[in-house]
């Protein structure tokens, strides 16, 4: 079997990582003997013990105060496989192959610190452990308690699930492209979202369309003042659960439809009979008049239907000709 790693995929650390020995138990905690020492006041002394017994990882909570997850969910003892990720404190890590670099640098600085001068973490290293090794040992010093990181090493879904299941309070600043979104967040609930270009947006459609998105960075700060308009009831798992369906949906309807820049306009003469439509076949239809013109990308936007909705509706009014779509 591979040596395997805890690589850090959030914060001030992302890119470290510390071997996993077979057949020895690695400590996290905030302690100085500890193998991994994360220095956070959210981290218990002895926090959490992981055992490589061959093909299987063990990961165990030390009766920590803050909990430990794999995968979002909070374990007391669990198997663990390459891939899983681990919340502690502030730190995600994930389970991943061992790099030569890792082994080269494990080798030969036993201690891995930026934070500090090479001096003290030579002193640090020559540390032993009480009846161990002071070899392959990490310290991690911070006192923040921001979480920062990219979506492509930890997918939307699953890091909101990772703050629920943790109850995190604070602002989740998210950045895609050069478009800035907010997802509040008040022990572990989302209440509201946001995104820069599009303040108008309801808040838990803004929530749907963020899901959306697969590459970018995050960072979760401290909560912000704030008076918002209106406030997302939903349970976060419920929106974790529509959101994604209603985003496998829209994938296969956006097929369906014009490219988002193609404008759609009220045929004349109207030969349908609007008599026939559905309120919010009405509504669509409503914005479309008052705008005469407008682009398939801002008739979704300014409708109040989530995306999926929307483009339901106008799929049918410009099948049944209620709507026509310029060609370009």
């Amino acid at each position: 079997m591979a040596k395997l790693a805890l690589r850090f995929i959030s914060g001030k650390y992302k890119g470290k990582e510390h071997i996993l020995e077979d057949g020895k138990e690695t400590v996290i905690g905030r302690s100085s003997d500890a193998d991994v020492v994360l220095m956070e006041d959210m981290v218990s002394r002895r926090h959490t013990l992981m055992m490589v017994n061959g093909d299987e990882i063990r990961v165990t909570d030390n009766g920590s105060t803050n909990g430990t997850f794999v995968n979002g969910e909070k374990i007391t003892s669990t198997t663990a496989v390459k891939g899983d990720r681990i919340l502690i404190g502030t730190s995600i890590m994930k389970l991943v192959d061992a790099s030569d670099q890792t082994q080269a640098v494990s080798a030969v600085h036993p201690t891995i610190n930026s934070a500090i001068s090479p001096r003290i973490a030579q002193q640090q290293a020559a540390v032993p452990r009480p009846g161990g090794s002071s070899m392959n040992r990490t310290t991690m010093h911070s006192g923040a308690r921001s979480m920062s990181g990219t979506i492509a090493e930890v997918p939307l879904p699953d890091l909101i699930q990772l703050f629920s299941t943790s109850k995190k309070t604070g602002t989740l600043v998210l950045n895609h492209n050069f478009t800035i979104a907010k997802i509040h967040l008040d022990k572990g609930s989302i209440i509201f979202a946001s995104i820069s270009d599009m303040p108008s947006l309801d808040p838990l459609k803004a929530m749907f369309r963020i899901l959306s998105w697969d590459d970018g960075d995050f960072d979760l700060m401290g909560p912000e003042p704030h008076n918002f308009p209106s406030r997302i009831e939903m349970p976060t798992e419920h929106i974790l659960m529509e959101g994604l369906r209603q985003l496998d949906e829209l994938r296969r309807q956006k097929s369906q439809l014009p490219n988002e820049d193609t404008k759609v306009t009220i045929p004349r003469p109207l030969n349908a009979k609007l008599s026939l439509l559905a309120q919010a076949e009405l509504d669509i239809f409503q914005i479309v008049f008052n705008h005469r013109e407008i682009s398939i990308r801002d008739l979704i936007n300014a409708t109040e239907l989530s995306d999926k909705e929307a483009a339901d509706v106008l799929q049918k009014l410009l099948t049944t000709e209620y709507l026509e779509a310029e060609l370009i």
